[in-house]
């Protein structure tokens, strides 16, 4: 038995590699060779790469009761919404987009809410001005639930604004689009018709089963397994049971080599797009980015010394990170603002 490291940090949620089988069906659709596939570089065509992520933060939960006595649960939260552009041919420095932090005033109560607008005694740092969302249910973790929807819906917007249309007929021959777009995480449903890649940086669904998954161990660096279509939400019962939900295209692509020390998944990102209704066909602009993603993934890859998540958290990301916590202020002091407003209004004794 041989022991080695999942190279994500103690500290983040889940590891790097779960590997849950998926119950679903996995169709090929650019290649019944199941081998590696080198990547062909970054074509002109494409001026601008653009990675968009979000983040979310709980700042206070509160409990409010209404004139009849029920109570309500309810929280203060925020969350940022950005991105990076740059040139992936190297040719200007890399600039933040949209980053600006957005706070929410989450809460199950029936009725509606006004604004809740935290005035400093200092105008110099700022109002903190919250934006009610009602949300269905009880659940202790609603309030968390609203924000990260919240969030997701922005996420999508912002790529969707930034990213070149993206046909995906069969016969177009060249639809490389100018601005592609880097999703963190999975492609969000409703969102197709645009050059959004949505880069999942960890293993925890396993799209292809024993007798192919022993691939991703061979890849060389940029090297890339065939495209590959599922359908959301499949769990391998009736076709009802998924109707409804969108498909999906999505291959695997080496970073880097995995250092002996770690599972030789390390260097592993998968990638999704997405794909029209039952297409037996890859469109040409999924074939090309897909062609494309491996020298471009290589570029913007972390380095270990500089990244715990290394090299699935791309540069571009941890850049974000950085920008989106600053955005969101100190959340000690948020929560201080917050005590203040309260005792103001008279709802803290």
């Amino acid at each position: 038995m041989r022991i080695r490291l999942d190279p994500w940090p103690i500290d983040t949620f889940e590891g790097q590699l779960t590997l849950k089988p998926f119950a679903g069906l996995v169709f090929d659709v650019e290649t019944d060779r199941w081998e590696a596939i080198p990547t062909r570089g970054i074509p002109e065509a494409v001026r601008e790469v653009l990675v968009v992520d979000g983040k979310p933060r709980m700042e206070a939960r509160l409990l409010m009761d209404d004139d009849a006595g029920e109570l309500h649960l309810a929280a203060f939260g925020a969350y940022v919404v950005g991105a990076v552009s740059l040139c992936p041919h190297g040719s200007r420095q890399a600039e933040l987009l949209e980053v600006r932090a957005r706070r929410v005033l989450a809460y199950s109560s029936d009725a509606p809410l006004e604004p809740a607008r935290l005035s400093p005694r200092n105008p110099h740092t700022g109002v903190l001005e919250y934006e009610p969302h009602a949300f269905s249910g009880r659940q202790v973790e609603g309030p968390r639930a609203a924000v990260q929807r919240l969030m997701l819906q922005d996420e999508q917007k912002l790529s969707r604004q930034l990213a070149s249309p993206t046909p995906l007929e069969e016969g177009d021959a060249d639809a490389l689009p100018e601005s592609l777009v880097l999703q963190d995480g999975p492609v969000r449903l409703g969102g197709g018709g645009s050059a959004v890649v949505g880069y999942v940086k960890t293993l925890h669904t396993d799209y292809l089963g024993a007798d192919r998954i022993g691939l991703l161990s061979e890849l060389k660096c940029g090297e890339r397994t065939p495209i590959l279509r599922f359908r959301v939400g499949d769990r391998g019962g009736a076709v009802s049971e998924a109707e409804g939900r969108e498909q999906r295209f999505t291959w695997y692509v080496r970073l880097c080599e995995a250092p002996f020390y770690q599972h030789p998944l390390a260097g592993i990102m998968r990638l999704e797009m997405h794909a029209p209704e039952d297409s037996s066909f890859v469109p040409a602009a999924v074939q090309q980015i897909a062609d494309l993603s491996g020298a471009l993934l290589g570029k913007l890859g972390s380095r270990l010394h500089k990244d715990s998540r290394a090299p699935q958290n791309l540069i571009p990301t941890a850049a974000l990170e950085q920008a989106m916590n600053r955005s969101m202020g100190n959340l000690d002091l948020v929560t201080r603002r917050i005590r203040t407003h309260l005792v103001a209004q008279g709802v803290v004794a």
